[in-house]
């Protein structure tokens, strides 16, 4: 065991040891609420499946006291001088930025995500409450629209309070993304974390209300999708779903809050392809290809999980994958030498299992990988985790089950094509569109796939970057709406149009 693994094991420790005798509580109208039921869910350690604690479990009376809280608060905050929640959301930047590493390691122990990613998955957090607390004293601005005789400007209005539904991936980050921009619109909002993954929204809610937020204006309530998820999604008072997860859910989502109109935005699953071309930088595409689909345990949305490689460098390329997967280090999540840890849950590691049976079944090559790790693997130590070894499938096809299911672990399928319109066809054979990815140093060709490609976010010789200003989002079964910049203020807003006369134009003379 190294000194740096060590060291984080007893950080862990310090960090985790009131959870594992306290129940996690909700948060409610500024206070822990230990929920109206008295039921609880446990939450495991990925590594071991050792128990890390227990968590409140909520139901609809939790969720509607969440709700009316969050109603209550909302005449305040929204009318609330932006100036002022633009310093809270910076104090709320500055406490992020003090407990990062504290962040970074529950978090890691908390999803098995390895910590050299959580390090700066913790920073980013940050980076998006600054990034909404400096756009907060622009969140009511609208436009000037000058009409012959009528002068028109639009001003922009908080929507009310906002249902947060986030995922266990990478749970904190996409917390902010989410949040950070509905409290600097002026929206209340009631989070419900994935259960799988409860303890960083916690912290979350600590930071709040040390931050000064007032109380009822961030709300906390941990549980199950089918009773609490359910419950907030169908409220009355809830004007709005943010929600990070698997397109089945969406749509169930999309039917609960039919009933009251709600609007919804939705980042949901994917089915990327990275598309490389034989005139690519080679290097830079084999580490970009890598880096896509093996980091963050693979479990995550933007993940290129269908390598798509020309004819020309297919056996080249394939065997450079093999050599550099098969020395992917795997282990603790809390060791800085990890690069691919455990899998969230054993339910979720039995499912990226059944792939490898359908990638066997289906004519595939398991080229790398593809077991979990056990005495027979030389891996005993860590055969209680939810582990898989990185894998890599070859010799695949698009209609393999491979190519078409989101397997959302470090699992990458390659196939190969002839020219730029197989390319494109492969691509976009899929019922998702979030990401896609191209390498090629013909600059023409790269504008035409882009242009081509059916997904909401391309990239162009270059891995997933992240710009907090640029549009984030899907479409066809990846999503509704878009994330950032001024994009999440439209989402969280309501724009109003005033139009002024200007006293001079006829108006029409009825019954004179």
């Amino acid at each position: 065991m190294s000194k740096e693994l060590k060291q984080n094991l007893a950080k862990a420790e310090k960090f985790l040891a009131r959870y594992k005798n306290d129940i996690l509580p909700h948060h409610i109208n500024g206070k822990e609420d230990m929920g109206r039921s008295g039921e609880t869910f446990e939450n495991h350690s990925p590594f071991d499946n050792s128990l890390i604690g227990r968590a409140a479990s909520g139901n609809e009376a939790d969720i509607d006291a969440a709700c009316q809280a969050a109603w209550a608060a909302y005449p305040m905050w929204s009318s609330c001088p932006p100036a002022e929640r633009q310093k809270i959301l910076h104090k709320f930047t500055d406490l992020i930025t003090e407990r990062a590493e504290e962040i970074a390691i529950v978090e890691s122990a908390d999803t098995g995500q390895p910590i050299k990613f959580m390090a700066k998955a913790a920073i980013r957090g940050a980076a998006n409450f600054k990034f909404y607390a400096d756009r907060a004293l622009e969140s009511h601005n609208g436009q000037s629209l000058p009409a012959q005789d009528h002068m028109n400007f639009t001003v922009r209005k908080a929507i009310g309070p906002i249902g947060v539904i986030t995922p266990w991936n990478t749970p904190f980050m996409l917390s902010t993304w989410k949040i950070a921009p509905a409290l600097a619109a002026g929206c209340p909002i009631v989070h419900k974390p994935a259960e799988w993954s409860p303890m960083t929204a916690q912290l979350l809610a600590e930071i709040a209300s040390e931050a000064g937020i007032p109380a009822g204006v961030w709300n906390l309530v941990h549980g199950l999708g089918e009773t609490a998820g359910k419950a907030l999604t169908e409220h009355e008072h809830i004007k709005a779903i943010a929600f990070v997860g698997e397109t089945s859910t969406g749509s169930h989502i999309m039917r609960q809050g039919a009933d009251t109109l709600k609007r919804v935005h939705f980042e949901l699953g994917g089915k990327n392809p990275v598309v490389v071309f034989d005139d690519a930088d080679f290097d830079r595409a084999l580490d970009a290809v890598i880096f896509m689909i093996y980091s963050l345990n693979g479990e995550r949305c933007t993940s290129s999980s269908r390598l798509i490689i020309q004819e020309g460098i297919q056996d080249k390329f394939i065997e450079a994958l093999k050599s550099r997967v098969a020395k992917i280090k795997y282990g603790h999540p809390l060791d800085p030498a990890t690069e691919v840890g455990p899998l969230i849950h054993d339910r979720h590691l039995q499912k990226v299992l059944e792939f490898v049976e359908f990638a066997k079944e289906d004519g595939a090559v398991v080229a790398v990988g593809g077991e979990k790790p056990s005495a027979k693997t030389g891996d005993e130590m860590l055969s209680k985790g939810n582990f898989i070894q990185p894998t890599l499938f070859i010799n695949a096809d698009n209609d393999m089950r491979i190519a078409r299911g989101e397997i959302f672990g470090p699992v990458l399928t390659v196939m190969s094509f002839t020219d730029e319109e197989d390319a494109l066809k492969i691509a976009n054979d899929t019922e998702y569109g979030l990401a896609a990815y191209v390498w090629t140093n013909d600059l023409g060709r790269g504008h035409r796939m882009a242009l081509g490609f059916e997904a909401g976010m391309v990239w162009v010789n270059s891995e997933n970057n992240r710009n907090l200003q640029a549009p984030f989002g899907g479409v066809k079964n990846s999503g509704i709406g878009r994330d950032g910049g001024d994009y999440s203020f439209e989402f969280y807003m309501e724009t109003k149009n005033i139009c002024v006369a200007l006293g001079v134009h006829n108006i029409p003379k009825l019954g004179k």
